[in-house]
């Protein structure tokens, strides 16, 4: 007589465990794809958020696009059928990280949007962690009910493959984004405000966001020589003039923030985008010291 192979489940699995382990990991795919390919190929904009998830500015664009590779190889790997159970184990781990590092954080985030996965609009509470456990749940059925795993070389070729995408779109996104050409001149009360000439620091924030609020008062102590400096209020704007003489940032205050946010792709506040006779030489995501002070001296907009 034949025998079973050794292993987590046997060789054919009835019909409603193989649709049940199907379902799984075709949801956990969907999820980590769907979020992976979006840091992937936004990594500015998820290391922006994750920054207001508390990771260090400094480690945010690497985590970012690291996380962007395991969470897109997960995706992968949980799909096919003789790579299902890595796929499983690596999607366990990583929502066993989130898990874990929101707990930890779990005061100083509590009601804050959580940035995992970017059309699922949830925040820190107790229904964040209820979501993870189920997905940590289907990622169990995925796992549990699978074929031992096959072709540990075809697999590193799907990481190999999602790494070289990851560092392609990165290179394509930086350079189309210097050398944007701004608008040739913006509304400032109610009159046209010219961008095409000298050295122009574009700075998007909302009056509320106390980052922004720090980030313009450390500002407000540089000496910008003769670098005009633009406030663009992404949300409440009627509160513009009061966040400037609160800060004691001296900016001018424009209207025309859907018009700049679109030109330069803006995803998250505070953020900032140095003009040399209009067009764009860098977009400032950091505002944590030493920054941006660093990187505007590096840029020849402060003395």
């Amino acid at each position: 007589m034949a025998q079973r192979q050794p292993g987590l489940s046997p060789l054919e699995l009835p019909g409603w465990k193989a649709a049940i382990n199907w379902i799984a990991a075709f949801l956990l795919a969907v999820l980590f794809v769907t979020s992976g390919v979006w840091k992937i190929t936004d990594a500015p904009a998820a290391a922006m958020r994750m920054t207001e998830a508390r990771v260090p500015e400094s480690l945010s664009l690497f985590a970012a696009i690291a996380f962007g590779i395991a969470e897109t190889v997960a995706g992968v790997l949980i799909l096919v059928p003789r790579f299902r159970r890595w796929g499983a184990v690596l999607t366990g781990l990583l929502l066993a990280v989130f898990l874990l590092y929101f707990a930890v954080n779990y005061n100083a985030l509590r009601g804050a949007d959580c940035s995992c996965f970017p059309w699922l609009k949830r925040v820190v509470g107790p229904g964040f962690f209820i979501g993870d456990g189920i997905m940590l749940l289907l990622a169990a059925l995925a796992g549990w009910w699978s074929k031992p795993p096959e072709s540990l070389r075809s697999a590193v070729m799907v990481l190999s493959a999602v790494v070289v995408f990851a560092l392609v779109s990165y290179g394509v996104d930086v350079t189309r984004s210097a050398g944007t050409r701004a608008p040739a001149a913006i509304a400032v009360d109610g009159k046209p405000y010219p961008l095409q000439s000298g050295r122009v620091f574009l700075f998007f924030f909302n009056p509320q966001c106390m980052h922004c609020l720090d980030a313009a008062r450390r500002m407000a102590e540089l000496h910008w020589s003769n670098t005009r400096v633009v406030a663009i209020p992404v949300e409440q704007p009627q509160y513009a003039a009061d966040f400037l003489q609160m800060t004691g940032l001296k900016a001018v205050v424009t209207s025309d923030a859907d018009l700049l946010k679109r030109t330069f792709g803006y995803t998250a506040y505070p953020y900032g985008v140095a003009l040399l006779n209009g067009r764009r030489t860098a977009s400032l995501t950091k505002f944590d010291q030493p920054e941006p002070a660093a990187s505007l001296k590096k840029l020849g907009l402060i003395q």
